[in-house]
């Protein structure tokens, strides 16, 4: 717009170009939808690396085909990527009351975590190594306390902390800042607070003694005898050298701790407590590095045969309490009045995986991810010992949904393919099933790859995320539009395969459009065979090789998200000829990368925007029609020598 000329001098003007840049879409973004361990239910979980997958979905689990797919997804090359699990089990749960003496629940703690601001369940039996820990040692212990959620794993007898969460200075008043409900929901990874009614503080893990005084300490005789239980079962007798008086609950702190550690001091359960002061309370805590800890169990202190001379002091008004709260099979005690334990689900079924595209579970879970490239069901495929009718039901919706999605599918065959002939077969019952489709590829056979869940025995697996790896890594290093087959297409981590090809059966199989894989020999195990599923010889098809498809798919999402800028602009020669030359400009950088046939850019694309593409029936309707055109290259799949002998006689 021109400035206003209001006063005599010089105005400068910025005049926008014109130009416009389209950048290239993602290639690789790998989904996965299957079963987990872990994770929660129906919502796309964004991983960049294994320790993502370790972390939010659990890892390789021996009871889910999906989570070695992922694995070796990420082994291969494979990048960012999203993860869905479908399935699920029983959801753990822990509630803890107040610690007023009314026994009123107060915190209601589940596994989960929050997706687009509404809690979603992690259900599995991993919810019972969550353990929760409260305390007051706040800026102002009458109002606030602290919340501290922690995952455990067990090592040699020992629960040893994995990954753990703390929420200071929280507050049971909703209109607090640091109201715990709003604070641990938006921000954990583990749990989420149910709706509850009240403002009761809840009751602090390990042992608290009552109110104590000078008057108190004072008054203590020496060698007084306590039994205490610190959540073993099991009551010593611990004798307290109080010769010299405390004056303070940190002194009688000490002093408690002294004697409780020298107890026994060969049990890190004894000999690693810790008493510490809270307030003008005492708070003991057992030593966790001990295989007789229990999570779950009562910590108490009682007196012994009137021993304890004043039972107002330690003993008196005491509030003793689980050493944590904990999502187990452990019976309820102290404040921790009732729990669920957590238990894994049984494998996923066809309604599971398909999912509900209004209620976006299973597959169209999906819906709440930008943009993803590859998508693979591993599990799909052995649905009723595989039985294709019951793939389909999955596979087909699938399908379709990566069509509308410009996405790319990994079909695996069933995990009872052994030979050629039977691999023949499948693919006869899948191209029936309508499965047949330029979108999609299959390969063959199934690889085998050691197991880290059994000392590293090899386990037979579904190749798709192996294969969908490589696709990855070669994606990287050439380009989408270079085959990840032949003997750069190495599969890591894979050692073997359930059905050693040979090349006759190679022969069999890759001109109905199954590709295979193989041992190369020096080359190692490899990807041999680059066709879609539409790329049997006698369907004939445009669309017969993977990397021309994909390449395909990666132009059309790129220029789908490159000219957004485009809608609602006056439709006319000015707006053509910003298109043409943006979207020439994106071409013209493919076709210096080698991504088409052809010696010169006009050999290798055209674009074409102008009123000859857009009429004026196209303008009054509000149209704008582009057209464009590539000479895409395909992969050398026979390489033919001729050989002749030579007539060397002489003149």
């Amino acid at each position: 717009m021109p400035v206003a000329l209001t006063y005599p001098g010089v105005y400068i003007q910025e005049i926008p170009s014109g130009s416009r840049s389209i950048s290239g879409a993602a290639t690789s973004i790998a989904a996965f939808v299957g079963g987990f361990s872990r994770g929660p239910i129906n919502t796309p979980v964004r991983m960049f690396h294994v320790g993502d997958f370790d972390t939010h979905m659990g890892g390789v689990h021996t009871s889910s085909e999906t989570s070695y797919a992922v694995s070796q997804f990420f082994t291969n090359g494979g990048g960012e990527s999203y993860a869905v699990r479908v399935g699920g089990g029983t959801n753990g749960s822990v509630s803890v009351d107040s610690w007023n003496g009314l026994t009123t629940t107060t915190l209601v703690f589940n596994a989960g975590r929050q997706f687009q601001g509404e809690p979603v369940e992690d259900p599995g039996a991993w919810n019972n190594h969550i353990r929760i820990d409260v305390d007051y040692l706040t800026t102002d212990p009458t109002s606030l306390f602290n919340l501290s959620v922690t995952e455990i794993r067990h090592v040699d007898g020992l629960e040893v902390p994995v990954r753990n969460e703390t929420y200071r200075n929280v507050s049971m008043g909703a209109a607090h800042p640091r109201f715990v409900q709003s604070v641990v929901n938006d921000n954990s990874m583990m749990v989420q607070i149910a709706d509850f009614v009240g403002t009761d503080m809840p009751a602090p893990t390990g042992y608290y003694s009552g109110s104590q005084t000078v008057a108190n300490y004072a008054a203590m005789a020496d060698n007084n005898t306590m039994d205490i239980d610190l959540g073993d079962g099991t009551a010593r007798s611990v004798v307290v050298d109080a010769t010299t008086k405390p004056t303070t609950s940190a002194g009688a702190a000490l002093m408690l701790q002294n004697a409780i550690r020298d107890t026994h001091p060969a049990d890190p359960l004894w000999a690693q407590c810790q008493v510490v002061a809270r307030g003008d309370r005492i708070a003991v805590y057992t030593g966790r590095n001990s295989t007789a800890y229990r999570a779950g169990h009562m910590v108490s202190i009682t007196d012994t045969a009137g021993d304890f001379a004043v039972t107002t002091a330690l003993e008196g008004s005491t509030e003793a309490n689980v050493q944590q709260y904990a999502m187990n099979t452990a019976a309820a005690a102290g404040f921790q009045t009732a729990q669920t334990a957590g238990a894994d689900g049984g494998a996923p079924t066809a309604a599971q995986l398909r999912g509900n595209r209004n209620a976006r579970t299973g597959i169209y879970a999906l819906e709440d991810v930008d943009i993803f490239n590859l998508l693979l069901i591993p599990e799909a495929s052995d649905l009723n010992n595989g039985n294709v009718a019951d793939m389909s039901s999955v596979i087909s919706p699938a399908i379709a949904y990566c069509e509308e999605q410009r996405a790319f599918m990994l079909i695996d065959p069933p995990e009872n393919l052994n030979s050629a002939e039977e691999a023949i077969e499948w693919l006869d019952e899948v191209a029936g099933a309508g499965l047949r489709h330029r979108n999609t590829a299959a390969y063959y056979p199934r690889v085998r790859v050691p197991d880290p869940n059994n000392d590293n025995r090899l386990r037979t697996i579904a190749p798709s995320g192996t294969v969908a790896g490589v696709y990855a890594r070669r994606d990287s290093e050439a380009g989408i539009w270079t085959a990840a087959a032949g003997i750069t297409a190495s599969l890591r981590n894979v050692i073997s395969f359930n059905h050693n090809l040979t090349n006759n059966e190679i022969g069999l199989l890759n001109p109905i459009g199954l590709n295979c894989l193989r041992n190369g020999g020096v080359s190692g195990n490899i990807v041999w065979g680059a066709r879609t599923l539409r790329g049997a010889n006698e369907l004939a098809s445009e669309w017969t090789y993977v990397p021309v498809r994909r390449t395909a798919l990666f132009i059309e999402e790129s220029l789908f998200r490159g000219l957004q800028w485009t809608l609602f602009m006056p439709n006319d020669e000015p707006l053509w000829s910003e298109i043409r030359i943006a979207v020439t400009s994106f071409m013209q950088g493919l076709f210096r990368q080698g991504a088409f046939q052809g010696s010169s850019p006009d050999q290798a694309f055209f674009v074409k925007c102008d009123a000859e593409t857009t009429t004026q029936a196209d303008i009054d309707a509000g149209v704008v029609n582009i057209l464009v055109g590539m000479a895409p290259l395909k992969p050398a799949e026979f390489v033919v020598v001729s050989f002749q002998l030579m007539n060397n006689s002489g003149s």
